[in-house]
């Protein structure tokens, strides 16, 4: 370290070597004081420049040291809130697909009309002894109304048919109690419910339920006594026109005490007649000269047929339809006088897999002009 002193015990020649050498200006014509103070100050100056040196060192080290560690905190920052968004958006699709589940005025069926239903409705239709079908319409204010009335428990509830069974407590009152619960979702309007009891009077109420609140009831169906020891008729509302007034007498229609406006409404629809009409009436007929009425009836229809694993479910253009054992399926469709689009979708029974055909078929019938041709002799 240079201090006065130290340059001080040395002598002039020595001094002017070192300013020489330090670059000290007009260190020749020096006497040995002003050299002193020459190569102190030069010193300084250096012990100066070096401890700016060192401080702007630590500075650049200390600002880089931050942003490594800003830079790591950020990174470790990022990963939670992609983690976060991921989860967030699973439960969001989740949440909305359990929502779909339940809206009931989501069905996609088989109806004539393409406009949505203006009245809540259900309907009982006895099929055989053992087997009766449930078919529904529900608006969406209904089920508007009905998630507004379950605030707070919407989250677990559950759309459910319960069949009831209608027995009479001795007096003028009858009693309904609930022998089953089944739960449905969206995207269908009709129902297969398997009795164990023939000759007993049911109906069918349709609403909501969540574990243990009160049921938010819907609506009630017609009510129905299916007969002793029939045997299993066809599988689909096509069928059931076939035969309109059979299934009609079988689900009440001619009861009076049971008689239901819904009931013959759904039936119309279903069978595009009125009921009681001929047939022959809808499809055109021609008179004879005597007076007589000459009949003429022309009709037809399709069958949709395949297999698949019994376990599974099959739906037609929206519609559950019964397997047989074996996991075949056949069934006889109406054929209108228009082009249909029906999908056959094949579900496994732990939802993993899906199999869908869809048919496109078209009609088209002319009915022409009758001729009369007169008897001549």
């Amino acid at each position: 370290m240079i201090t006065a002193a130290n340059l001080a015990s040395q002598k002039s020649k020595e001094l002017a070597q070192m300013a020489k050498e330090k670059g000290v200006s007009g260190w020749h014509s020096m006497r040995k004081d002003e050299l002193v103070k020459a190569l102190l100050k030069v010193a300084k100056q250096k012990a100066k420049a070096k401890s700016g040196t060192t401080r702007k060192k630590a500075t650049t080290t200390k600002t880089a040291g931050k942003s490594v560690r800003a830079t790591k905190a950020s990174a470790t920052n990022k990963k939670p809130k992609q983690s976060d968004s991921a989860i967030a958006k699973k439960i969001r699709i989740e949440r909305e697909r359990q929502e779909n589940l339940k809206n009931l005025s989501s069905a996609v069926g088989m109806a004539r009309r393409n406009t949505p239903p203006e009245k809540d409705r259900v309907i009982l239709i006895v099929r055989d002894s053992f087997w009766l079908q449930a078919y529904w319409e529900v608006t969406r204010a209904t089920v508007q109304r009905a998630k507004v009335a379950m605030t707070g428990i919407w989250h677990n509830a559950k759309p459910v048919l319960r069949l009831l069974e209608i027995t009479s407590d001795g007096n003028t009152n009858s009693v309904e109690k609930v022998v089953q619960e089944i739960e449905i979702h969206s995207g269908v309007n009709n129902w297969y419910v398997n009795i164990t009891e023939p000759c007993k009077n049911y109906r069918i109420a349709i609403g909501y339920t969540a574990p243990g609140e009160k049921f938010h009831l819907i609506s009630k169906s017609n009510q129905v006594c299916p007969p002793p020891g029939s045997s299993p008729e066809g599988e689909h509302w096509t069928d059931i026109t076939n035969d309109v007034e059979k299934y009609y007498s079988l689900s009440g229609g001619h009861d009076p005490r049971t008689v239901s406006a819904d009931l013959q409404e759904v039936f119309e629809e279903k069978a595009l007649q009125p009921m009681h009409a001929p047939a022959f009436e809808r499809l055109g007929s021609g008179v004879n000269a005597n007076g007589q009425r000459f009949n003429f009836q022309v009709d037809a229809h399709m069958i949709v047929h395949g297999a698949t694993d019994p376990r599974a479910t099959v739906t037609v253009a929206g519609e559950p339809i019964r397997l047989q054992p074996d996991g075949s399926f056949a069934l006889r469709l109406e054929l209108p006088d228009r082009r249909q689009v029906l999908p056959v979708v094949a579900s496994s029974r732990d939802g993993t897999h899906q199999r869908t055909t869809v048919l496109a078929v078209e009609r088209n019938t002319k009915v022409m002009e009758p001729i009369t041709n007169d008897n001549k002799s």
